[in-house]
């Protein structure tokens, strides 16, 4: 049996813009128990001058669970992490490392990077505030800054200002002239900088991102930091989820087969159609569940088709489900 607490950021799910929705993570927590769940990133003024049950509604069944933010106004900052810990989340994030425009059109993102000082006291401002963990996911550098030192020094600076966890997307970010999925795949990944990040600072939390698509990948990146974040490859083989727990947290619970994975699902899905949620909405997340399986492409088709999607409810999936099930038993792997 490990050592290693059921509570802990030894495995998490990245924070991925119109993916990591309460629908998807709702889904995820059929599958592990215990990864540590990130939203989509919210901005600070959407919280402060919008609507809070959009951006913050969730089952409390998804905890651990942290709020992801988008901004570099400390105080506005502060205010918004003690909306989160009031609404129960465990950890309250700050994005230093996303790189699209439109995030740096409000200074914020990863351009941070630049102001480290600005970082600490926003950094300072929130856990001045709330008892909740507050931590910083960043690049390990940004255009042509690509000197270890760079991001040692950010993280040092960071740090200073009591900040016990960084997760560090080991790639540098490129501000202009490519996209926000360019950003993910040509920069190139130094997951050295970031084992080194461990070494450095061996009393912080140090969670590497980025690029990693299996568990023996994951496990290796263990030997070398505390934790792992995996994004894409979570959402769209969210079946490699249900070995999480026994692999990363040493649970040895029953894990579920993917119609019961579905099938649990059951009561959430039918109670937000009564509150009038469209299905689609939900069962977008779920397209990847037979990744990899004979039937994958016909529960994808079902599940996706428009014309059968409207004003469809649970027989839908019911219908995706029996599909599958159909299929010859020789042609399953």
């Amino acid at each position: 049996m490990s050592d290693t607490p059921l509570f802990s950021r030894r495995y998490c799910i990245a924070p991925m813009l119109d993916w990591t929705d309460r629908f998807y993570r709702r889904f995820a927590r059929t599958l592990t128990r215990h990864a540590w769940l990130y939203t989509e990133m919210v901005n600070t003024g959407a919280i402060l001058h919008g609507d809070k049950m959009r951006h913050l509604r969730f089952d409390e069944i998804e905890n651990p669970l942290a709020l992801q933010l988008g901004g570099c106004e400390p105080a506005e900052l502060a205010r918004c992490a003690r909306i989160a810990e009031d609404w129960g989340y465990d950890e309250v994030n700050l994005n230093v490392g996303c790189p699209s425009e439109r995030v740096q059109s409000g200074s914020f993102g990863a351009c941070l990077m630049r102001e480290p000082a600005l970082v600490a006291d926003c950094v300072k401002a929130m856990r001045d505030t709330v008892g909740i963990d507050v931590t910083v996911k960043h690049r390990i550098g940004i255009d042509a800054q690509e000197s270890y030192d760079f991001v040692r020094d950010f993280v040092g600076t960071v740090a200073d200002a009591g900040c016990r966890t960084f997760i560090a997307h080991a790639r540098n970010a490129i501000l202009k002239g490519l996209s926000p999925k360019e950003n993910r795949e040509i920069p190139p990944l130094k997951y050295d900088y970031v084992h080194r990040l461990k070494r450095d600072f061996p009393a912080l939390e140090i969670i590497l991102n980025g690029g990693i698509t299996s568990h023996e990948a994951a496990l290796a990146h263990l030997t070398q930091v505390d934790g792992v974040m995996v994004g894409r490859e979570a959402y769209h083989n969210p079946y490699s989820l249900a070995e999480v727990d026994t692999r990363y947290y040493a649970d040895q619970h029953p894990i579920p087969d993917r119609e019961a994975a579905m099938r649990a699902l059951r009561g959430f899905i039918e109670a937000e159609l009564s509150a009038g949620t469209p299905l689609r909405l939900m069962v977008r997340h779920v397209l990847g569940l037979y990744q990899g399986r004979h039937g994958a492409r016909q529960w994808r088709r079902t599940l996706s088709d428009s014309k059968l999607l409207k004003n469809a409810d649970w027989s839908l999936v019911e219908q995706a489900l029996t599909e599958v099930r159909a299929m010859p038993m020789e042609a399953m792997p």
